[in-house]
C-alpha cells in the first residue's frame, strides 16, 4: 500500500513570538510605483492588475540574519524587486477600502525575484508569466511585523543595496495604489483569508544579479532582509 508523504507547510517567522505565519497563497500587484511603471515602459494610472507566485516559493530570513536563495535555472537575467508585503490576519470577501486594514495581520519586507528574460519572452507573445515569476525560491521574506506594533504603515523609506550599492531607494508612500485600496480590489476577485500575503509592488531601480551578490532590503520600521545568492 501506498503512504501519502505529509506536506510541507510553509510559513514565515513572527517578530516577538514563537509562532510562525503559514503562507496560504502569495498575491503580487504589478507595476505599483509610477516610476517604475516607467521604467517598464508604461506610464498611465491603470487599475491595479494581480499575478500569483505559489507558498513554497517563500524563503523565510529571520529578521537580522543573512539568508541564502538558490540562483534560478534557466535565466541570463535574474532581477530583484524590492516590496512591502502585506500579511493577511482576516479574511473577507468584496472589503470597503475603509475597512481593509482591519483585515492586515502585519508587514514584512519582500522581494520579488524575477527572470526578466522569461518574462518578457512570455509577455511579448501574450502567454502567462509564472516560469519569470513563480519559480522556486522567487519569494525571500523577512520575519512578519505585527501590525499590533507598528501601527498602520502608508509611508516610510524603502531601499535595496546589492553589494552594499543601493540601487533602489523610495517611500512606500508613493504606491500607485495603497494598501487598503489593493485589498479592496483584490478581494473583489478572492475571497482573501488568514495566511495570505500580498507583495505590494516594487519602485524604479530593478536590475540585474548574478550568482554570489549580497541584497540587503529595507523599509523604515520593518528592518532589514538580507539574502546571498548562491
Amino acid at each position: 500500500m501506498n503512504h501519502i508523504f505529509p506536506l510541507h507547510q510553509a510559513a514565515v517567522p513572527i517578530t516577538g513570538s514563537q509562532e510562525m505565519f503559514p503562507v496560504r497563497r502569495i498575491y503580487c500587484v504589478g507595476r505599483n510605483y509610477a516610476e517604475h511603471a516607467k521604467e517598464m515602459g508604461f506610464d498611465a494610472r491603470e487599475l491595479p492588475f494581480f499575478f500569483c507566485k505559489p507558498a513554497d516559493a517563500v524563503v523565510p530570513v529571520l529578521t537580522g540574519t543573512l539568508g541564502k536563495v538558490a540562483f534560478p535555472s534557466r535565466t541570463d537575467n535574474l532581477q530583484h524587486e524590492i516590496e512591502l508585503v502585506v500579511a493577511i490576519g482576516k479574511g473577507g470577501g468584496n472589503i470597503p477600502v475603509d475597512q481593509a486594514n482591519a483585515h492586515v495581520f502585519g508587514y514584512a519586507v519582500g522581494l520579488d525575484m524575477t527572470r526578466r528574460d522569461l518574462q518578457f519572452a512570455m509577455r511579448d507573445k501574450g502567454r502567462p508569466w509564472e516560469i519569470g515569476k513563480a519559480f522556486d525560491q522567487s519569494a525571500p521574506l523577512a520575519s512578519i511585523h505585527p501590525l499590533s506594533e507598528t501601527g498602520i504603515l502608508d509611508q516610510g523609506a524603502i531601499r535595496l543595496k546589492v553589494n552594499g550599492q543601493e540601487k533602489q531607494s523610495s517611500d512606500i508612500a508613493k504606491l500607485i495604489w495603497s494598501v487598503p485600496e489593493i485589498i479592496a480590489n483584490l478581494s473583489e476577485y478572492f475571497s482573501l483569508a488568514p495566511g495570505d500575503l500580498i507583495f505590494t509592488g516594487t519602485p524604479e531601480g530593478v536590475g540585474k544579479v548574478e550568482k554570489g551578490d549580497t541584497l540587503v532590503g529595507s523599509i523604515a520600521g520593518l528592518g532589514d532582509l538580507s539574502i546571498v545568492l548562491v
